[in-house]
């Protein structure tokens, strides 16, 4: 598959050049390259980034980095049991833990809420960092919600880092994730508050917190480009005028 020009395998984490380090030199190169078109390729194009993933596995199955990037693209394409599979090989091989959260949520994507949940209670969550911690948080609260416990989704969320006025990189997601969970019990007016706390923290852009909030607020958007609701406006006006009433012209 193409590269990229600009490409070279420098841009990979210095402990991932170290694992690949281990492979002749050509190949590494060539490995390297495919990794760092996964990484680019993850959000814009998941099924790309699979492909250049594929291609990684097949030439350096046995790096960790590589059995890893082959698990997210595969969980970026919703292939849950294929990734599960590579995150367990990937953690069998370094012995961490950091990987324990998305696991789990893979067992959501198998339609088995339950085995993830029970991940939530295993002894490897307190080996997790704090991202991590509240990765697995998210996680089982998901797993609560579809369980049909949306009660219980809303106390698994409640924590000392949802309460914490620092924003953190994973601030906005908590409270996107603790406010949409408020607004499926009907605490809509907490929902709205939580909604505005995550646009707070939400600096990348990562949740659509805006648009929720416009939708409690029942502000409608239009797209400007869009042709079709040009034509309804055009038709309103025409009837308004039908009407004898002032069209929005006049």
């Amino acid at each position: 598959m193409p590269i990229d020009e600009d490409v070279t395998g420098e841009e990979l984490d210095k402990d991932v050049r170290q694992e690949l380090m281990s492979l002749p030199k050509t190949l590494a190169e060539d490995v390297a390259r495919n990794l760092v078109m996964v990484a680019r390729l993850l959000d814009e194009d998941p099924e790309q980034a699979y492909a250049y993933a594929k291609v990684a596995l097949r030439l350096a199955s046995r790096v960790p980095s590589v059995r890893e990037a082959a698990g997210f693209a595969a969980y970026g394409v919703q292939k849950y049991s294929e990734a599960l599979a590579e995150f367990r090989a990937a953690r069998r091989m370094t012995g961490l833990q950091h990987l324990w959260p998305v696991m789990a949520d893979c067992e959501r994507g198998l339609g088995r809420p339950e085995k993830a949940l029970a991940m939530a209670g295993e002894p490897e969550v307190q080996k997790l960092d704090k991202a991590g911690q509240v990765e697995m948080r998210l996680v089982a609260a998901g797993a609560r919600r579809d369980m049909g416990q949306p009660d219980a989704a809303v106390v698994t969320l409640q924590s000392p880092e949802l309460a914490s006025n620092s924003t953190q990189p994973w601030t906005a997601r908590l409270r996107y994730a603790y406010a949409d969970a408020l607004l499926e019990v009907g605490r809509e007016d907490e929902a709205r508050e939580w909604f505005g706390k995550a646009l707070e923290a939400d600096q990348g852009g990562v949740t659509d917190a805006s648009d929720r909030l416009a939708e409690l607020d029942g502000v409608e958007f239009i797209d400007a480009l869009d042709e079709d609701a040009d034509d309804d406006v055009d038709k309103d006006a025409d009837k308004d005028a039908d009407k004898g009433e002032p069209s929005a012209e006049g």
